[in-house]
């Protein structure tokens, strides 16, 4: 008869529990009532759900997790067991609260570490009190909120207009002009300046000489046309209206030679809203367009 024993390390404080087979049809001698049968042991799994003060496991050994670690190790490692017999089923007690406590404090625990890829550059504060990493952008991090606001305080032309006029009212003007086109079309109006909200309006004469930018700006569109379900792509129509409306704008500026090139206009007015007055037409147009997708309109 084999004994296996587990090191005495595993369990500093209490002697090793010695499990033997029993036959269980033995009677067992109860004074004043003289011989009786030894009824079969009940087993009760050992759960955490199960109120008990003392449960048994049975078959073989179970793994758990103690609750702040994510180390694996049997009940018999923590409770250390002597095995009478290869064919014995041992009984194993629930650890108390006490218990885990004490192994706690004995055992080198490998702690859950975060797997959380590390983000890229740093992050920005945004209007609704969010992070933002404008240089590591995701999906679940876009709010319109933020993206409404900031474009209602961002004014077209680096500022260098005649009157206040905001991206925000630059993309309204756009999406209400093609909402024929369909809802998406005309939701990617809306938003097809949303990058600004996080990398601000850059004049175009200096885009092409801002290394990174382009990718920068292509990787938050990808992630604010991921959250609303569009098509990564700027659809045709879109990009032709962004650069027709220049003509409906140069009222807005000084005249200048370059003007006569923009002779084809989208056909807009100008409003010059105020901040609040833009970022409340673009929420309202945002909720339009969604609402028409719910109905079912064309997109």
């Amino acid at each position: 008869m084999s004994n296996k024993t587990l090191p005495s390390w595993r369990h500093r404080h209490e002697p090793a529990i010695t499990v033997s087979p029993k036959q269980y049809n033995e009677p067992v001698m109860v004074p004043g009532m003289g011989a009786q049968p030894m009824p079969a042991p009940k087993y009760v799994p050992a759960n955490d759900n199960v109120p008990q003060e003392r449960g048994q496991y049975i078959g073989l050994l179970r793994s758990v997790v103690d609750r702040r670690s994510c180390e694996v190790a049997t009940t018999a490692d923590l409770v250390g067991i002597n095995y009478a017999d290869d064919e014995s089923e041992p009984v194993v007690p629930v650890l108390s609260e006490e218990d885990w406590q004490r192994h706690a404090s004995e055992t080198d625990f490998a702690f859950h570490q975060d797997t959380q890829p590390a983000r890229y550059g740093d992050f920005m504060q945004t209007a609704t009190g969010r992070k933002f990493w404008p240089l590591d952008p995701r999906r679940d991090e876009v709010f319109i909120e933020d993206i409404a606001h900031s474009l209602s305080l961002q004014c077209r032309y680096a500022g260098h207009c005649l009157r206040f006029y905001s991206v925000a009212e630059h993309s309204v003007l756009m999406a209400r002009k093609l909402r024929w086109e369909g809802v998406d079309v005309a939701l990617w109006a809306l938003l097809h300046d949303a990058s600004e909200a996080y990398l601000v309006d850059v004049p175009r004469p200096v885009k092409p000489y801002l290394t990174g930018y382009k990718e920068a700006e292509a990787r938050v569109m990808a992630a604010v046309a991921d959250r609303y379900s569009l098509a990564r792509e700027m659809p045709a129509e879109v990009h032709e209206a962004d650069e027709r409306i220049i003509a409906d704008e140069l009222v807005n500026l000084v005249p200048m030679d370059w003007h006569g090139k923009h002779n084809n206009p989208l056909g807009v007015e100008l409003r010059y809203w105020s901040p609040e007055k833009a970022e409340e037409e673009f929420m309202a147009t945002f909720d339009a367009l969604l609402d028409g997708r719910k109905r079912g309109m064309s997109a």
